[in-house]
């Protein structure tokens, strides 16, 4: 298996930065390919502009055209080329980041930004009155798996059902969801330590063992049951959810789950 992680944590002496280095010699050790991309140590430029897009920048600046342009003709600039070649070779992608703020540092999300351009992340396929472009369980990614490592300060209990902070899946559907699943790739359920502000070196021992047991346990692991776009279940071309396929129970982000 060909294992590509984000990192994105400032300091890689952090809790973040042990679990990105239990990753690595815990796939290594198993006899995987493992690649890192440290964004705080790469220096990731996060912001999208039109040095991005060399000559295929047009004058006032089209984000979404100019990178669709610039992807096809080959003027990505290096740093960006370079990481989407790393998920090309990628099996399974994991991005490892602390939650701030309720999301990904900016950093993480300036990676998206850039690499995630415009026919290869989005923007791809056939749109018209059964389909709405390959997206949600297709695209350029489809076929390789993803999975969030995410830290949290707070207790479980403030990002549950009636936490103050909401759900975490809720929390993490944009990303899980919205990001990932979104050009194809399926989706595992993310590995989250909560209370980390407050972690002991014991219950740091146990956390340990359990993300080592779920990285060997990567390729068996069932992805979370996203509904596919494309396969019947929603309306064309308002691409909303068919009535009466909703499951008992739930709501909001949830309708977006299979039975």
């Amino acid at each position: 298996m060909k294992v590509f992680i984000v990192h994105a944590h400032p300091e890689r002496r952090s809790l973040n930065g042990a679990l990105t280095d239990i990753a690595l010699d815990t796939l290594t050790d198993a006899g995987h390919e493992v690649r890192v991309s440290d964004l705080y140590a790469m220096r990731w430029k996060s912001v999208v502009d039109a040095d991005d897009f060399g000559a295929a920048a047009s004058q006032p600046l089209d984000a979404v055209h100019d990178s669709g342009r610039a992807y096809e003709t080959g003027a990505l600039t290096a740093d960006i080329r370079a990481e989407q070649d790393k998920l090309r070779w990628a099996d399974t992608v994991i991005l490892q980041f602390p939650l701030w703020w309720y999301t990904m540092p900016a950093i993480l999300k300036g990676w998206v930004d850039r690499v995630f351009t415009y026919g290869f992340g989005y923007g791809v396929g056939e749109h018209n009155d059964v389909r709405y472009g390959d997206r949600f369980g297709e695209g350029v990614l489809q076929g390789k798996r993803a999975m969030l490592s995410v830290t949290v300060g707070g207790p479980e209990s403030h990002y549950s059902d009636r936490g103050i902070n909401g759900p975490i899946d809720d929390l993490l559907y944009p990303i899980q969801h919205g990001i990932l699943y979104h050009p194809g790739m399926a989706v595992l359920p993310p590995f989250v330590l909560y209370r980390t502000v407050h972690l002991s070196p014991e219950a740091f021992t146990d956390a340990a063992e359990l993300w080592r047991k779920r990285l060997l346990g990567l390729e068996e692991t069932e992805p979370i049951p996203y509904r596919r776009q494309n396969d019947g279940d929603y309306d064309m071309p308002s691409v909303r959810l068919r009535e009466g396929l909703e499951v008992p129970g739930r709501s909001g982000f949830g309708l977006h789950l299979r039975a």
